[in-house]
């Protein structure tokens, strides 16, 4: 359960920014960031970013108004390259390159920036994580706003080199891509620990070349057996969403 942050924690300035825009911008990204959506109020940012409650609501209109922003400042530039990338990849003929080369178009723009301002960065990729956890119906929508279309592209074309493998069961796969990459690039450590210090969990370039290699190797696996019953839902689960 994530706490709302106390008011001791939270850290105000006595100055007013000169871009008090992106002063509340950067101060929603890091409380959400820290204690997720639900916890952080309208107060919470403005004393962070030295402003008053009014300036938020002048700027955003409300806080679901910020984090929509906040999603786009980021992931615009991130959908773009990968569409940019997946593009390139579709052009290309041999079907295991082909393969690799779209994971790889998925995967790069995740690591190709470690400013938290130009899609990327280990900060949003923690918001991202943390939102998608909490299950809160304005966040599901946001991210459903974000990226369902780029998400769908790239499934299509994984399904296009794949085409013996059932949709359904490249979209389980590509849920679990998505997960690997949060994990991947928000506790970087664990690699370099489990691996006593014989691998870098921060080098980028070999974790984006493990993560697509598993990736690859996972979604070429052969397709469940259609005679097998699927597991019951559990009551009240909520379906995850694959590649956001």
């Amino acid at each position: 359960m994530v706490r709302k942050p106390a008011k001791s924690n939270v850290k105000a300035t006595s100055t007013r920014k000169p871009n008090m825009r992106e002063a509340i911008l950067a101060a929603a990204e890091e409380l959400f960031s820290t204690y997720g959506f639900n916890a952080v109020s309208v107060r919470d940012i403005a004393q962070a970013a030295g402003a008053n409650p009014g300036s938020v609501t002048y700027h955003f209109k409300t806080k679901d108004g910020l984090l929509l922003e906040i999603y786009r400042r980021h992931c615009g530039p991130m959908n773009r390259r990968r569409s940019e990338l997946l593009a390139a990849a579709r052009r290309v003929r041999d079907l295991q390159d082909r393969l690799e080369a779209i994971v790889r178009a998925y995967v790069l723009p995740a690591f190709s920036s470690g400013s938290d301002l130009a899609g990327g960065g280990t900060r949003f990729t923690r918001l991202r994580a943390i939102m998608s956890a909490e299950g809160n119906e304005v966040v599901r929508k946001i991210i459903a706003q974000t990226f369902d279309d780029t998400s769908h592209a790239f499934i299509d074309a994984i399904h296009d080199s794949l085409p013996h493998i059932p949709r359904t069961d490249l979209v389980w796969r590509g849920h679990f891509l998505l997960g690997a990459l949060y994990y991947t690039l928000v506790t970087p450590e664990r690699v370099s620990r489990l691996s006593r210090g014989s691998a870098d969990g921060t080098d980028a370039g070999h974790a984006i070349e493990e993560l697509v290699r598993a990736t690859v190797a996972a979604l070429q696996a052969p397709p469940l057996d259609p005679a097998m019953p699927a597991p019951r839902k559990a009551p009240g689960a909520v379906p995850g969403r694959a590649l956001t």
